[in-house]
């Protein structure tokens, strides 16, 4: 497995990523979660999928089997700005508007959001290591803009999953229950900084040099 990231402006350098990502999004938020969200028979966008986001996205033997979208919190795209502050002020009605506790509109903040694994990968290793790949490619684009923090609504079992791979994770807030598919989610907040495992990996490949 590896990462690549990109926006719009380069995501025809590979090829079918993105909208394999989107079909992606689609069979796992809608076919199997029954999100009320926006889709045809092939794929699901909304409205943040716009110039200003950027894209995470895990490829596995020539296929899209994880992804994830990021924009700072600063951005603003129409009558939109992201997701969690569209909620705050209103927008979007099935997220509980008092989730988040501040007002954050910072390019130091980003937000990630569609973050989904293939269930194609099967076993909790694979799964793990698509996860950090994602992850640490979220980072990667968020300190490449000069941010130092990501947020997101995710389940409690992210939380988890994140903690367990070396994320300093924290969640933001109280929780609330999704009507669509009846888990329990909460706004998460981390540095954006890579897990441990991550660390240790880049370490390890660091070649031993002799002494002058």
């Amino acid at each position: 497995m590896h990462n690549i990231t990109f926006d719009f402006s380069n995501l025809h350098s590979h090829g079918a990523a993105f909208y394999d990502y989107l079909a992606l999004r689609k069979k796992v938020f809608v076919d199997e979660l029954k999100w009320d969200i926006p889709h045809n028979d092939s794929v699901e966008m909304d409205q943040y999928d716009t110039p200003i986001a950027q894209y995470s996205l895990v490829m596995h033997q020539g296929k899209v089997v994880g992804g994830a979208r990021a924009m700072a919190t600063s951005s603003t795209w129409g009558d939109h700005t992201y997701m969690l502050r569209d909620a705050q002020s209103g927008k979007l009605p099935k997220i509980p508007a008092e989730l988040m506790t501040e007002d954050i509109a910072s390019p130091a903040v980003w937000e990630c959001t569609r973050l989904v694994i293939s269930n194609d990968l099967t076993t909790q290793k694979e799964r793990s290591e698509c996860l950090s790949l994602i992850v640490d490619g979220l980072v990667d684009l968020a300190v490449e803009n000069g941010a130092s923090r990501l947020i997101c609504l995710s389940s409690l079992a992210l939380m988890r999953a994140l903690r367990q791979i070396g994320y300093d994770v924290t969640r933001l807030g109280k929780t609330y229950r999704n009507a669509d598919d009846g888990r329990t989610y909460a706004v998460l907040g981390m540095p954006a900084t890579h897990s441990y495992h991550h660390l240790h990996a880049m370490q390890q490949a660091v070649p031993f040099q002799l002494s002058a």
